[in-house]
């Protein structure tokens, strides 16, 4: 899934605030509120219907490995209000919920390849061969804790192959509106910043 920023946000439900997590497309109160009408006719037991969901959504990506299981949970449900919200006749809701979670499990999985391909060539940190396992856990974890647009940046940067390298950056910088010097320097910043980070986790894993 391509990393586009996340902003986490409530809903009111009765009095109670419903956790949301606001993409490209963000979920507004009326959004919120026909999705809840789509479920039951009484609220109360439309928002109960709606935690249903979402716990079983985050079972379901905990059950198959997904990282950040509450995330995409809220992620789904994001997609299946847009849809009602534009008034998309649901014919099978169950059975749509299970196919959008599966796409974003497709989405995830298939991210999680694109880093393990970037990240084992990267050159914020040497890969030992004898603990590379843990050490693409360690780098992994550290480009969660960055900013959405920073991780896109730095994985863009090192992503291209060595003889595409140029062009693929000048197409970046040109994307971003910025200089390629400015590239340059934006990713040093972050290379530096991951260093510190994967040095710290890696001294934590092997205490």
């Amino acid at each position: 899934m391509n990393a586009s920023p996340i902003n986490t946000g409530e809903l009111s439900l009765a009095g109670k605030h419903i956790p949301v997590v606001r993409r490209k497309w963000s979920m507004t109160q009326d959004a919120f509120d026909a999705f809840l009408a789509s479920l039951a006719e009484d609220r109360d037991s439309a928002g109960e219907r709606y935690l249903e969901i979402r716990n079983n959504l985050i079972k379901f990506f905990e059950w198959r490995g997904g990282p950040f299981p509450e995330d995409h949970a809220d992620e789904t449900l994001n997609r299946i209000a847009k849809r009602v919200f534009e008034r998309e006749d649901l014919r099978n809701p169950a059975s749509y919920y299970l196919g959008v979670a599966r796409m974003i499990l497709f989405e995830i999985n298939r991210e999680r390849i694109r880093q393990d391909q970037t990240l084992r060539e990267f050159p914020a940190v040497p890969i030992n061969s004898d603990e590379s396992e843990s050490q693409v856990t360690c780098l992994r974890h550290c480009l969660q804790q960055l900013s959405a647009d920073n991780r896109e940046l730095i994985l863009s940067y090192y992503n291209a192959e060595r003889g595409q390298r140029i062009d693929s950056r000048k197409r970046l910088a040109d994307k971003l509106g910025i200089p390629v010097p400015t590239l340059r320097m934006r990713a040093l910043r972050i290379r530096e910043q991951l260093q510190r980070s994967v040095k710290n986790c890696n001294a934590c894993m092997a205490n």
